[in-house]
């Protein structure tokens, strides 16, 4: 019986345990970069191996940085009474990138999720309760952007249960609505009724 060479079959199993990659996927790459040139490959394995080496999680906001402070909470320029809380640092990077929010972040690095053991206790939520106690923090509003996911609605509900201890810090929750270019009669229920909740005049 044929068998892959047991190094070449040690990267697909790797590659397979990637989000995403199915076993046809990993087999896939596998071939491509044992066919690729020997520096692109060298430059692929050196950038995995840096990429552990050169993060890390900012003091602050949680969110991956190659420094800490991060860049966003060591900017002077932004405006840190309002803390935008979410889940993951991609979430961070694509909020950011829009380019029409001033303030600074909060990464809670997941969502609660009981069927897979994630509590309260594995966030950074007591964080975000200390960083607002502090002081001189001076924020004055938290806008909850977790996903509209069921998990996300959990932990936004739940950490604005938490916040009714800070009556001076207003609490907010990022709009849901309808995508640009979507056509109203394939939106969702949930999505509808937010779209209808946010609406505004105009």
């Amino acid at each position: 019986m044929l068998k892959l060479p047991s190094s070449l079959q040690k990267l697909i199993n790797e590659l397979s345990k990637l989000p995403g990659i199915g076993p046809k996927t990993a087999q896939r790459l596998a071939f491509y970069l044992m066919k690729k040139d020997g520096v692109d490959v060298g430059n692929l394995a050196e950038a995995v191996g840096q990429v552990k080496n050169g993060i890390v999680f900012c003091s602050v906001c949680h969110v991956m940085s190659e420094t800490d402070p991060c860049s966003i909470c060591g900017d002077r320029k932004r405006d840190g009474s309002v803390v935008c809380v979410v889940e993951e640092s991609l979430d961070a990077l694509a909020i950011d990138r829009a380019g029409q929010f001033p303030g600074v972040f909060h990464v809670l690095g997941g969502v609660l999720n009981p069927l897979e053991g994630v509590g309260p206790e594995n966030l950074q939520v007591d964080s975000l309760l200390e960083r607002i106690k502090r002081p001189e923090s001076g924020i004055q509003e938290i806008i909850i952007a977790t996903n509209p996911s069921l998990e996300g609605e959990t932990t936004a509900l739940h950490i604005a249960k938490l916040l009714k201890d800070f009556p001076a810090v207003k609490v907010t929750r990022i709009a849901r609505g309808l995508p640009t270019g979507g056509d109203l009669e394939y939106a969702d229920d949930i999505t509808l009724m937010r779209a209808m909740e946010g609406r505004r005049e105009i």
